[in-house]
């Protein structure tokens, strides 16, 4: 992201500028490497012909997010199953 600046110097982020940097940040917290996010950007600026390879490293980040998802509740109900029992309720 290159914000443009403002006479003092200070960068001035637009919607869009505010969009993106939200956007990285999600896709940040989910997982997806520097190099794909890079990599989708790079696919944005090329403009709409890309769509198509933009869906499928979104797709493919999705069942990154899903798969995780679902070993985070086992963790989760492994750390639950563990409390019950230091707690000496393990049945439940």
């Amino acid at each position: 992201m290159r914000p443009a600046r403002n006479a003092s110097g200070y960068r001035e982020y637009s919607a869009s500028d505010l969009r993106r940097l939200v956007f990285l940040t999600r896709m940040r917290l989910s997982g997806m490497t520097m190099t794909d996010l890079k990599r989708y950007i790079s696919l944005v600026e090329q403009g709409p012909s890309t769509v198509t390879e933009r869906r499928r490293i979104m797709r493919d980040q999705h069942d990154r997010i899903t798969r995780q998802i679902r070993e985070l509740r086992l963790a989760l109900e492994t750390t639950e199953y563990k409390t019950r029992v230091y707690d000496g309720h393990p049945e439940g």
